[in-house]
């Protein structure tokens, strides 16, 4: 792990690692926009589920 950070900081190629956050940011704008409709869908089924309760 040291010999990734330290080849990480001295890595001189910036786009590079500019392409890597864009990337990393992305996924998570994907991931977050995925678990909001997925959260949403599980509450939805819950709330079926409770009023079908007696």
């Amino acid at each position: 792990m040291t010999k990734f950070v330290t080849k990480f900081v001295k890595n001189e190629s910036g786009a590079t690692a500019i392409e890597y956050g864009l990337i990393a940011a992305m996924l998570c704008v994907a991931l977050i926009a995925a678990l909001t409709l997925l959260g949403n869908g599980i509450g939805n089924t819950f709330n079926g589920i409770g009023s079908k309760m007696p």
